[in-house]
């Protein structure tokens, strides 16, 4: 009968790896594909690979519900994360009182020599969410989506890529935390304070709210990391 358990207790445990490596797999394979059969304009590449990262992201979440499944069957107690950590990862949706930032290009009636100066960048996001991290925000979320870790604020074009999908403005910016440490760290901050240059100049959106109650969802995204690695021909080249 041990034997029997422990053969059982065997293979649970080789599925639950191998299910896990698929999950890794699946991550790792989100950009890849048939380069011939991708669309050569930018905007159509982004929207292919926004489609194609949806359907990824579909088949981890099944994935991860088979490893759970199948951890619960060995009984093998996962211990549970901290109330910072869960915060941290996203885990669990957080209501509470918060501000809202919205970022917009210039209206269609603004005019300047160099086309930039007439619409939101990536680095105009980017301070924002620095600012309200500086000012004690304890979530966050941009165009609806929870900003965690491992989030990364791209502009493709003239478009916001956000964790595989894209969005055109006005970009909306939400924070929980005290009111006015957050309303502060903005006024304060100097990126910031270069962005509204333009808003001055321009004419680019800006609007900042104090909300009484937001609620900022858990992060559904993918947890695994990608990462660079270097070519055998590169490698070879520094052991010589």
């Amino acid at each position: 009968m041990k034997t029997q358990a422990r053969r059982r207790g065997s293979i649970a445990v080789g599925a639950v790896a191998f299910i896990a490596g698929v999950l890794f797999a699946t991550s790792a394979s989100v950009f890849a594909g048939q380069e011939t059969s991708r669309p050569r304009d930018l905007s159509g590449l982004v929207a292919t690979e926004s489609k194609r990262l949806t359907e990824r992201n579909a088949e981890v979440e099944e994935l991860r519900g088979e490893v759970q499944l199948l951890e619960e069957s060995l009984d093998v107690v996962v211990e549970a994360p901290s109330e910072a950590e869960a915060l941290a990862l996203g885990l669990g949706a957080v209501r509470g009182p918060g501000v809202r930032v919205t970022l917009d290009d210039a209206p269609p009636s603004a005019v300047s020599d160099v086309a930039d100066d007439l619409v939101v960048h990536q680095q105009d996001i980017q301070g924002v969410v620095n600012a309200l991290w500086y000012g004690g925000a304890e979530a966050m979320t941009i165009q609806g989506q929870r900003v965690v870790s491992t989030t990364a604020v791209r502009c493709v074009g003239n478009v916001l890529l956000l964790h595989g999908r894209t969005y055109s403005p006005p970009y909306v910016i939400e924070a929980v935390g005290n009111v006015e440490d957050l309303v502060a760290a903005i006024d304060h901050d100097a990126a910031v304070a270069i962005y509204l240059d333009y808003v001055e100049a321009f004419g680019l959106g800006w609007e900042v709210d104090e909300v009484d109650e937001l609620t900022l969802p858990a992060y559904s995204g993918a947890r695994t990391l990608n990462y660079a690695v270097p070519s055998p021909e590169n490698h070879d080249r520094r052991t010589q």
